[in-house]
């Protein structure tokens, strides 16, 4: 067998299986992370999460085949594990960066979350809060 269709092989096997490891895991920890970012709301959580499963995958998978062609021929075994290690480490790299950049989205909408619920006041504009026996709370009107 060729040593480069040997290097290839290895290469999308790897590949490939870091890229579901990846996002099993990112599914399986950022679902807790979704929903916290989506308030509370955990459908839209799992479909948010389901949906960035599938992008991961499209964009991982996709970069793996179109980096998959070599102009280097591989001659020996010291040169399977060159182009192997290149190869895999750009694949790591770009794993590695989209998930950061997923990361970073999240969290500015979460902030984003975070300060509109921030907003409103604790008291009524009109600073009156009501006490349990029914009355209220606050100043006193004038006069009395």
């Amino acid at each position: 067998m060729d040593l480069t269709v040997l290097a290839y092989a290895v290469y999308l096997v790897i590949s490939i299986g870091l890229t579901v490891w990846v996002a099993r895991t990112l599914s399986t920890n950022g679902r807790v992370f979704l929903a916290d970012v989506l308030h509370g709301n955990e459908q839209l959580a799992d479909a948010v999460n389901h949906l960035l499963v599938v992008g991961f995958y499209l964009v991982n998978l996709g970069f793996v085949a179109l980096y998959l062609k070599s102009a280097d021929t591989v001659d020996n075994a010291r040169q399977v594990f060159e182009q192997l290690s290149v190869k895999l480490g750009v694949v790591l790299l770009v794993l590695g960066v989209m998930h950061l950049g997923n990361v970073f989205v999240l969290n500015k909408i979460r902030r984003r979350g975070l300060m509109e619920r921030e907003q409103f006041p604790p008291v009524d504009p009109d600073g009156h809060t009501e006490t349990a026996g029914g009355g209220f709370a606050g100043p006193k009107p004038a006069g009395a």
